[in-house]
């Protein structure tokens, strides 16, 4: 295993572990944007100002604006 430099040579950090870890942090950020975008539209289309405003401050990966949809959703048509 070959390290990626001397400066991480020490701690075992290889090249594999960059590219997963950049490929973490891509997953993670399109699943941060698909959840931002879905809540920015409904709080957008409901007219809830202080909601967009959190979501597009708040980076939580998701939480805040899944938080947002399901407290927001639309009642079901038979109830």
């Amino acid at each position: 295993m070959e390290t990626c430099c001397s400066l991480f040579a020490d701690c075992g950090i290889t090249y594999t572990h960059i590219i997963w870890f950049f490929i973490v942090i891509g997953v993670l950020s399109v699943w941060e944007m698909v959840w931002k975008v879905i809540a920015m539209w409904k709080s957008a289309r409901n007219n809830h100002l202080a909601w967009f405003i959190c979501i597009i401050l708040f980076n939580t990966l998701g939480i805040l604006p899944i938080i947002y949809v399901l407290m927001h959703r639309k009642k079901e048509a038979n109830q």
